[in-house]
């Protein structure tokens, strides 16, 4: 299989953003997901937002896609909100980074069309990681499923134990569970594994390449144009 990963400032395509968010609500609506908070659309035009995108290498189809959105005075986090549901303990946890630049991994997505190949649980988690570390982002934090914790801890995330349940909560619907997670240093990455932090430093200094990467389900040539 053969695709394309590039990553942009959102408000710099905003005809991409669209078709990202079109693909995003209806992997959503396939397990029966009408509205999350990551779903909003408020980032649209926000400068510190940055999308990246999984598409054909004709660009004509989008496989997945994920932002990284940079916290700021005009934009919270999507889990602020969503967790303030749940846990109102959230925005008190967050003053504690008030000097700090924080970022969201959020938004993910891939269709049924590549599930199996590791782009939405792997792929996508290092180019965000790998683009972070560039914008000046101190800590990363993000919502995932049960599907993709495995990974998420492999590319260096830990577990945010301080809310929730011992990090866990019902997201984006009531039987279906988010656990919270953070990087507590983007740029040196300590909880990685060996391996993925090697390929995460490469993909930062590297952000446009070419490299044959290995999914569960095969090979994908990739082309990575990721330099914002």
């Amino acid at each position: 299989m053969k695709a394309k990963i590039r990553a942009y400032r959102s408000p710099d395509d905003i005809e991409t953003s669209l078709r990202y968010i079109d693909g995003h609500k209806k992997v959503l609506e396939s397990y029966g997901v009408k509205k999350v908070t990551s779903a909003n659309h408020n980032w649209l035009y926000d400068d510190q937002t940055y999308v990246i995108i999984v598409e054909s290498e004709d660009g004509d189809r989008i496989y997945g896609g994920t932002r990284v959105q940079i916290r700021s005075e005009n934009l919270k986090m999507p889990m602020e909100d969503a967790i303030a549901k749940i846990d109102s303990g959230i925005y008190s946890y967050m003053d504690h980074y008030e000097n700090k630049t924080l970022a969201e991994f959020c938004g993910l997505f891939n269709s049924k069309e590549v599930a199996g190949y590791g782009i939405g649980s792997i792929f996508l988690g290092r180019i965000a990681i790998a683009i972070s570390a560039n914008l000046g982002v101190d800590h990363m934090m993000g919502l995932c499923s049960p599907a993709t914790l495995r990974n998420s801890l492999r590319v260096g995330f830990e577990i945010l134990r301080e809310l929730g349940n011992n990090g866990t909560f019902y997201y984006p619907k009531e039987g279906l569970i988010a656990t919270s997670l953070i990087i507590q240093d983007v740029v040196n990455l300590p909880n990685a594994t060996e391996e993925e932090r090697n390929r995460i430093f490469d993909l930062r200094n590297n952000p446009n390449q070419f490299a044959v990467e290995k999914g569960p389900k095969g090979e994908l040539d990739i082309v990575y144009e990721t330099k914002i």
